[in-house]
């Protein structure tokens, strides 16, 4: 059920929440070229958090910090490509509970169903481990 797994990097961009912010991020990445791969958006008061896994993370880091973006860092996380079918999630969970591996958080994109796979993206207590233990089940059935 797990197609791969890899160590990734996320753009966390912490700002002022405005209507708009996320579509002013989305055109500084289009006019570079580069393409969202994950995205995940929330408010907390007038706080806005934005995660962002793309295909080119360093080519728009300093962009954005050039700009009102102030807040803008890197963080590690786990990127685990799945099967689009029932269980797949409970496979990563399961293990990682298991195993003692704290998730911390984590967001899934689910394709449409002509489309194979899913794009998980999780930050953990312990990411190389969680990678390590994650890639035993890539291709097997579990």
């Amino acid at each position: 059920m797990i197609k791969s797994v890899s160590i990734g990097e996320e753009l966390v961009i912490t700002t002022g929440n405005k209507v708009g912010l996320l579509a002013d991020i989305a055109q500084m990445l289009a006019n570079q070229g580069i393409n969202i791969e994950s995205a995940l958006g929330y408010e907390s008061g007038n706080t806005a958090k934005l995660m962002i896994v793309t295909n080119a993370n360093l080519a728009i880091l300093g962009e954005l910090k050039k700009k009102k973006y102030k807040s803008v860092k890197e963080t590690e996380v786990v990127v685990v490509e799945l099967e689009n079918k029932p269980g797949a999630l409970k496979v990563v969970t399961t293990e990682l509970g298991k195993a003692g591996i704290d998730i911390k958080y984590l967001y899934v994109t689910s394709p449409s169903p002509s489309v194979s796979g899913s794009h998980m993206v999780i930050q953990t207590s312990d990411n190389e481990k969680a990678m390590a233990l994650l890639s035993k089940y890539v291709n097997s059935k579990a």
